[in-house]
This record gives structure tokens, C-alpha cells and sequence, in this order.
């Protein structure tokens, strides 16, 4: 299965990068804004040609570019929502712009605030940051509540228990209309 599933998403990049070549090479460098709604920041615009350029569909090693490669994945897994962090915002109109010549289903996108080190840079592996320690799940959920703004003002007991609160109090807090 996981074979069939790898050629499917090497078909599709493939039919992807020729569908785009044999597009009007006009649009590509039309002076056009993509205009796309997240979920946390609201309505987003991007002038691709202008604010980043032509953007690689196939690396030189022969692998497919991030760009291409994560638009085909996830209309392969039939993805409806991107949740991801505020520092990846400006990747989705490149997205945007493949998934419709491809045309392919338009995700909702949420793009969640990072959360800072003392040294300002996001936590992250590349940074150094240390995993969370799961051996007491419900404190590492508090925890990364807290880092989130999320202030649950009941104890409490569990981590589903928490996660009861948890969810509503993050809708309440950052989620907008969903397009």
C-alpha cells in the first residue's frame, strides 16, 4: 500500500511540474496578489513574483522540492486543515498558487504563534531545544498551555480532562471564521 501510495504521489508531482511548464508562462510572472484566509492571522496577501521570485519544483539531486512535494502529499491524504507554525505563513501562497494549477482541493490553513527560548529563537531541535518530558503528561500539557496562553482555571485531574478545557479555550482565543 505504502508503495502505491509513493508512485501516486510521484505521478501526480510528475503530471504537477509538466501541467505548470506547459501553463501560460505568462501567469507565472504576472504582477499578482494571492489572497488566502488563516484561520489565527485572518486574511493574508502575497505577491509571489514579486516578494519571492520562481520558487524550485525539483531539486538538482533529482528529490521534488518541499513546495511541490507537501502540496501533492496532502491532497493525497485527502488533507482539509494546515496547522502549522506562524514562521511557515509565508509558504502558502507558493502552495496556494500549485494547488490550483494542479486543481487541487484549497486546505483551510491556522497558523499558530511559535513559542521563544529565553534567546528569543523558536524551540525547536535545530535550536537545541529539549524534548517535553512525557513522563508526567498533564504537567508537559499544562506547560505548553501556559507558553500558549492558555490559562485553564480548573484543576485539572487528567490530561483528556485538561484537553476538555484546553480546546474551547483555544478556539475562543484564536480561531476566526473558517474561510
Amino acid at each position: 500500500m505504502k508503495k502505491i501510495g509513493l508512485q501516486l504521489n510521484q505521478y501526480r508531482a510528475q503530471a504537477a511540474i509538466k501541467s505548470i511548464a506547459q501553463s501560460d508562462a505568462t501567469a507565472a510572472t504576472e504582477d499578482t496578489q494571492t489572497v488566502w484566509h488563516d484561520r489565527l492571522l485572518g486574511t493574508q496577501t502575497q505577491n509571489v513574483s514579486r516578494e519571492v521570485g520562481d520558487f524550485v519544483l525539483k531539486r538538482a539531486d533529482g528529490f521534488w522540492a518541499y513546495q511541490l512535494a507537501v502540496v501533492v502529499d496532502d491532497a493525497a491524504q485527502g488533507i482539509t486543515d494546515i496547522v502549522r507554525g506562524q514562521d511557515l505563513a509565508d509558504n502558502t501562497a507558493r502552495q496556494i498558487l500549485l494547488q490550483r494549477a494542479l486543481g487541487l482541493p484549497l486546505p483551510r490553513y491556522l497558523h499558530t504563534p511559535l513559542v521563544l527560548g529565553a534567546n528569543g529563537e523558536k524551540l525547536s531541535k535545530q535550536n537545541g531545544a529539549r524534548p517535553l518530558d512525557t513522563r508526567q503528561p498533564l504537567a508537559a500539557l499544562e506547560q505548553a498551555g501556559q507558553l500558549l496562553g492558555l490559562h485553564i482555571n480548573k484543576e485539572a485531574s487528567t490530561p483528556a480532562n485538561w484537553l476538555e478545557q484546553a480546546v474551547p479555550l483555544w478556539a475562543e482565543l484564536h480561531i476566526r471564521s473558517a474561510h
